[in-house]
C-alpha cells in the first residue's frame, strides 16, 4: 500500500509539473511579447545605421505592430461583451419561460374552475351533467336574472333559449320602428337619364359638388351590374362625396364606414358577440343590412379608404356571398344560436341580404395603401375619378324618392332595349381571340357578364354602346396587364393599339388606347 502511494503521489506530482510549466511558460510568454524595454534597448542597437527610409519603415511597422494589438484587444472585449449580452438574455429567457408556465397553470386552473361553476348551473336546471343543450362558450344564456338580482334557469325549447335577455338592441330598435313606419310616395315615372340629370344639377346646386356626366352614367351601370363599386383615383376627386351625395339625393343617407388599418376579420363591419356582457356589438353596417330588409329603397354603405386594409380579409364572405347566382342564399351568419328575444328578422342566427342595398368602396393608390387583388377587383366595377368637377350652371334640384323596385325595372329595360349589338360582340370575341394569343390573357365569362349588364345601362342613362364597352375593357381586361412582365411587351401593345383602332374605328376606344399607351410609357 505504502509503494502504491509513493507512486501516485510521484505520478501527480510529475503531471502537475506539466501543468505547472505550461502556465510559467504562457506568462513568460505574455512577458515576453509586452517587454517593451527589450524592443527599445533592440531598436537603438539597430536604429544607429539608418538611413531616412530605414526610419520610415521602421515608424510604419511600429504603427501597425501596436494597430494589430489594439484590433485584437477590441475583439477580445467586444466578444465578452457580446457573450455577457447573450447570457443574460438567456437568463431573461428563462425567466419568461417560468412566468409563461406559471401563467398556463393558472389558466387551466380557472377554466377548471370555470367547468365546475357551469357543472353547478346545469345541475341547477335539471340538466345532465355535460349535456350540449345548454353552450355556456357560445354565448347562450345560462340563466337571465329576474326581479331582485336571482339567477333564473334558461329553458330550451326546440333548439331556441328561452331569455328575457336581449343581445341584439339596435336591431330590436329598427323593429320597433318599422312596426309604425309609413313609407314614402317614391317617383316612378323618372327614366334614368332623369335619374342622372337630376342627381347632378342636385349635387351642383345643393351641396356644390360638380360631376361630368359620364361619371355619373358610370356610377348607375356600375350599379346596374354589380354590387361593389371601387372609386377609385388621386384625392380630392370626389370618391367619397359622390355616394354621399346620392344618399342625400335619394333622402336616404348613405352609411359610412372608416376603413382601420388594424382591420383584419369580419367583425370590424358586422360586430360580434361579447362573452362578457352576453350583448352583441352591432355596428352601422349591420344595422343598415337589416333595416334594408324592411324598405324598398336604395341604400348605400360606403368603405371609405377601403384598400387602408387588406380587403380580403374583412370583406371575403361578403364577396363570397355576392358571387351566389341564387339571391335567396344570400345570408350571413351572425351568431351561432337562437334567442327567444332575437330580431323577428334573424332567422336561425343569420340575417339576410337584400338586392337593395350596395356596398360603395372608395381607393387610394399610395405607399400607405395596399394593392386591390384580381379577386376583388374582378367582381367589382371601378370607376376612375382621375380629375376635379369643373363648376358648372345648374337650376335648383330638389332631392327625391326613388324606389328600388322601380330602379330595378329601369335597369331590365334597359338590358332588353339596348343589348349590345351582335357587330360588337363579334368584334369582342375577336379581341379576346387576339389578346389570348399575343397576351396570354383571357376576359373571362364574369366580365363579359358585366359587360352585358353594364353596357345596356350605360346607353339607358345618355351614353354611347362603344364608350361603355370601351371602358369595360380599360377597367376590368387591359388592367390584368400591369401584372405581365410589359417591358417585353412593348411591341405587342402597339399591335393591339392598332387592332382596336382598325377593328372599332378611329376615334374609338379611346380610353383603352390611353390607358394601354400609359403602360407603354411607364414600363
Amino acid at each position: 500500500m505504502n509503494e502504491f502511494l509513493k507512486w501516485f503521489f510521484a505520478f501527480i506530482s510529475e503531471m502537475l509539473k506539466g501543468y505547472a510549466e505550461i502556465i510559467r511558460g504562457f506568462g513568460h510568454g505574455i512577458k515576453q511579447i509586452f517587454n517593451i524595454k527589450n524592443y527599445i534597448d533592440i531598436f537603438k542597437e539597430h536604429s544607429q545605421n539608418y538611413g531616412a527610409l530605414g526610419w520610415v519603415l521602421s515608424i510604419f511597422a511600429i504603427v501597425v505592430v501596436i494597430a494589430i494589438y489594439v484590433l485584437l484587444a477590441m475583439l477580445i472585449f467586444f466578444g465578452i461583451r457580446k457573450y455577457i449580452r447573450f447570457r443574460h438574455s438567456l437568463v431573461s429567457n428563462e425567466d419568461l419561460l417560468e412566468e409563461i408556465s406559471e401563467l398556463q397553470r393558472k389558466v387551466m386552473k380557472m377554466a377548471k374552475e370555470k367547468d365546475e361553476i357551469m357543472a353547478m348551473k346545469v345541475a341547477q336546471m335539471g340538466l345532465p351533467a355535460g349535456s350540449g343543450a345548454l353552450s355556456f362558450a357560445d354565448g347562450n344564456a345560462a340563466g337571465a336574472e329576474g326581479e331582485g338580482g336571482e339567477a333564473q334557469p334558461a329553458v330550451v325549447e326546440s333548439g331556441v333559449v328561452q331569455t328575457t335577455e336581449h343581445r341584439f338592441s339596435k336591431l330590436i330598435e329598427v323593429d320597433t320602428f318599422y312596426k309604425t313606419y309609413t313609407p314614402p310616395e317614391y317617383d316612378n315615372d323618372i327614366d334614368l337619364v332623369g335619374i342622372c340629370e337630376n342627381f347632378r344639377n342636385f349635387a351642383c346646386s345643393r351641396m356644390h359638388l360638380y360631376y361630368e356626366p359620364k361619371v355619373v352614367r358610370l356610377f348607375m351601370a356600375g350599379m346596374a351590374s354589380t354590387k361593389l363599386i371601387i372609386l377609385q383615383g388621386i384625392s380630392g376627386t370626389g370618391k367619397t362625396s359622390l355616394p354621399y351625395s346620392f344618399g342625400k339625393f335619394l333622402q336616404v343617407d348613405t352609411t359610412i364606414a372608416s376603413v382601420q388599418p388594424s382591420w383584419r376579420d369580419r367583425t370590424e363591419l358586422f360586430g360580434y358577440f361579447n362573452e362578457f356582457t352576453k350583448n352583441f356589438n352591432e355596428t352601422e353596417v349591420l344595422k343598415r343590412i337589416y333595416s334594408s330588409g324592411y324598405n324598398n329603397d336604395v341604400n348605400l354603405i360606403l368603405l371609405d379608404e377601403m384598400n387602408i386594409a387588406r380587403v380580403e380579409y374583412y370583406f371575403a364572405e361578403m364577396l363570397s356571398i355576392l358571387e351566389m347566382p341564387n339571391a335567396d342564399e344570400w345570408e350571413l351568419d351572425i351568431v351561432p344560436n337562437v334567442w327567444s328575444t332575437d330580431p323577428e328578422n334573424l332567422d336561425k342566427g343569420k340575417i339576410r341580404i337584400p338586392q337593395n342595398i350596395w356596398y360603395i368602396g372608395t381607393a387610394n393608390n399610395d405607399d400607405s395603401t395596399f394593392a386591390i387583388s384580381d379577386k376583388v377587383y374582378d367582381r367589382a366595377q371601378p370607376i376612375n375619378l382621375d380629375s376635379k368637377g369643373v363648376a358648372f350652371d345648374a337650376p335648383d334640384t330638389p332631392p327625391m324618392n326613388l324606389g328600388f323596385d322601380h330602379l330595378d325595372q329601369l335597369f331590365r329595360d334597359a338590358f332588353d332595349k339596348y343589348p349590345i349589338s351582335q357587330e360588337n360582340l363579334k368584334k369582342i370575341q375577336q379581341l379576346d381571340l387576339w389578346v389570348i394569343e399575343k397576351l396570354r390573357v383571357a376576359f373571362g365569362n364574369r366580365i363579359l357578364k358585366q359587360m352585358n349588364l353594364f353596357v345596356p345601362v350605360y346607353v339607358a342613362c345618355g351614353g354611347d354602346e362603344l364608350d361603355g364597352i370601351d371602358y369595360i375593357l380599360a377597367t376590368k381586361i387591359f388592367r390584368k396587364f400591369e401584372s405581365l412582365n410589359l417591358a417585353m411587351l412593348r411591341e405587342e401593345l402597339r399591335e393591339l393599339c392598332a387592332y382596336m383602332t382598325k377593328t372599332f374605328g378611329k376615334n374609338k376606344m379611346n380610353e383603352s388606347i390611353a390607358y394601354l399607351e400609359r403602360l407603354q410609357k411607364l414600363f
